[in-house]
């Protein structure tokens, strides 16, 4: 038995670096209606549907006690449905600059198509929002075989398992213990998780992270070693099976789960979970 097809993905593990266009709409929209959001509230639910998203902020105690105190009231679906009618347009028009490739992602995932691998992919954007995306990426050479958004498995996304299963019959995926899911959220391990799959958090240009490029090339070797060892931390503790830095170390990756299937290990048996 051996990893058949990879799950990956898109802002924050194969574009979008730092996966910030999502992060500064939220923020706008929410300092508009009033309650100004910090970085780590706004990226903890990260890679959800984004109508869930808006949801998961509001019922954070704080933002949900802010909201009471400014409105007299709590918040509503119609609130709900008021930001994000907000958010989707303002996404929309901000998303043709976020479909670069992160480093390494296209020649690495050239080489696993190469090697047999189907690419599939998962996400929390509605499929209005990812083919913008997917066009702008294609442009610089990353296409996925197949993608999946929550709209097209009835709004079930992360952390629900739809998705995955979705790209696995599509792309003729027969067994979990062969697919392997890559992102850079807890959303994307407790999907992966759902699915039955292994999970592998990705480091570099990851919500989790919350970093740009430029960032990320100025930190110290120490500050890096720290940082990654965190960000490895907190992928592992929400059930992850292994961490990489980078798309680079894919490949390799790949053969190490290959050799834990060959000793009978199942990603189902996570200690973990």
């Amino acid at each position: 038995m051996k990893i058949e097809g990879i799950i990956l993905d898109w802002a924050g593990t194969t574009v979008d670096y730092g996966c910030f266009a999502p992060v500064q709409v939220f923020m706008d929209i929410f300092k508009e209606m009033g309650i100004p959001l910090t970085m780590e509230e706004v990226r903890a639910p990260m890679g959800q549907l984004k109508r869930d998203h808006i949801r998961s902020l509001l019922q954070m105690p704080r933002i949900e006690a802010s909201f009471q105190v400014k409105f007299a009231r709590s918040y509503t679906e119609a609130d709900i449905d008021e930001l994000h009618d907000r958010f989707e347009p303002r996404l929309l028009s901000i998303l043709p600059q976020y479909g670069r490739p992160n480093p390494h992602v296209v020649e690495t995932i050239q080489l696993l198509k190469q090697q047999g691998l189907k690419i599939g992919a998962t996400t929390g954007y509605t499929s209005t929002m990812l083919s913008i995306v997917e066009k702008a990426a294609k442009e610089y050479g990353y296409e996925p075989d197949h993608w999946v958004t929550p709209d097209l498995v009835m709004d079930k996304g992360r952390p629900y398992p739809y998705m995955i299963y979705e790209n696995m019959k599509q792309l003729g995926l027969g067994h979990h213990a062969q697919v392997v899911k890559v992102g850079d959220t807890i959303s994307d391990i407790q999907e992966a998780n759902s699915a039955g799959v292994w999970a592998i958090g990705i480091v570099k240009g990851s919500s989790m992270l919350g970093l740009t490029e430029a960032e990320v090339e100025h930190l110290s070797p120490e500050e890096e070693r720290h940082n990654i060892a965190a960000v490895s931390k907190n992928y592992m503790e929400a059930g992850a099976h292994a961490v990489i830095k980078d798309m680079s170390q894919l490949p390799a990756m790949i053969e190490q789960i290959n050799e834990r299937l060959m000793n009978k290990e199942l990603p189902y048996a996570n200690p973990h979970q």
